[in-house]
């Protein structure tokens, strides 16, 4: 009976090990297939232009010549600005979530409220930003081009629409990405690195900065890349909301472009050339998010290794 019942479980590790793994092999071989058949579509786009539609400026479907220069720009200033505002803001609340500055009844639902704000859809979100952010956002605006015009960032009129306006919005969206997964590395943290640096004398914010944040720092870099990721891939708040202008302006109040938003606002109407050019920008944004991921995962092994 004892080797029937060793028997059942070997066999259903086993299963379970199989099935696993063509999960895995299904999702591999279901991406591959995505890259290839976007491939095959946007081939005619990259015979014509080659690696010439990176580095120009003209998008015009009626001459059929298309470049996404600006759009590149786009999507890398707007993923910094997001970056450079929810970076902090969520490391911030994750501590405060983590570290019992409050009691349990008050911080639960606090980060419930957070995570839940990643549920919100992305076209409410960029209703939200036109409603609500851009007028409320407008004096700010203005007083800062008074006072700082003279910095090219702030150097031209102020509209609703913009690169900083986006990087505002997709900041909003990427913070329960980031607070949510460094909370968890910091609850996660053995309770002896608080017990050891206490008892070595240390206070609570040298705890904090000086322990806790180097010991779950790959899991917060983790998050980070992944909140990256998911700000330069975000589609309906940044077709609503950057201005889909297609020039490359230094000033974070004039209106922008992103990949993402290009081939959102285009794709219904295009051509088959048009579509062709769509599908190669698409191709580079992937390989763009490709870069981030081998980036995040080269940084977190460095940081396991000094953690070990």
């Amino acid at each position: 009976m004892i080797r029937v019942r060793r028997n059942l479980r070997y066999y259903l590790d086993q299963g379970f090990y199989y099935l696993t793994m063509a999960f895995a092999l299904a999702i591999a071989i279901t991406l591959v297939w995505i890259v290839i058949q976007i491939g095959l579509t946007a081939i005619p786009a990259i015979t014509q232009f080659g690696l010439g539609f990176l580095t120009s400026t003209t998008w015009d479907p009626v001459q059929n010549i298309y470049g996404i220069l600006p759009q590149i720009y786009g999507t890398l200033v707007s993923a910094i600005i997001a970056l450079v505002v929810a970076v902090p803001l969520g490391l911030g609340i994750a501590i405060f979530l983590s570290e019992d500055f409050l009691p349990t009844y008050v911080t639960t639902p606090i980060a419930f409220a957070i995570e839940l704000l990643a549920a919100i859809p992305s076209v409410v979100i960029g209703l939200w930003g036109i409603f609500i952010l851009i007028p409320f956002l407008r004096p700010f605006y203005t007083f800062v081009h008074r006072y700082l015009g003279w910095i090219p960032l702030f150097g031209t009129e102020p509209r609703g629409n913009s690169l900083l306006t986006l990087g505002l919005v997709l900041a909003f969206m990427i913070l329960p990405l980031i607070t949510s997964i460094s909370r968890q590395t910091l609850v996660s943290l053995p309770p002896y690195l608080r017990q050891g640096a206490m008892a070595l004398g240390a206070t609570r914010w040298e705890t904090i900065l000086r322990v806790l944040i180097p010991a779950g720092f790959s899991g917060i870099v983790g998050s980070i890349m992944l909140a990256l990721g998911r700000a330069m891939g975000e589609t309906m708040a940044a077709a609503m909301l950057v201005g889909n202008s297609n020039r490359i302006n230094i000033s974070l109040l004039e209106p922008g472009s992103t990949i993402a938003s290009l081939i959102a606002s285009q794709f219904g109407e295009a051509g088959r050339d048009q579509v062709a050019a769509l599908l190669y920008a698409g191709l580079v944004l992937m390989i763009l998010s490709l870069i981030v991921n081998i980036l995040a995962e080269i940084i977190i092994k460095k940081f396991q290794n000094v953690e070990r």
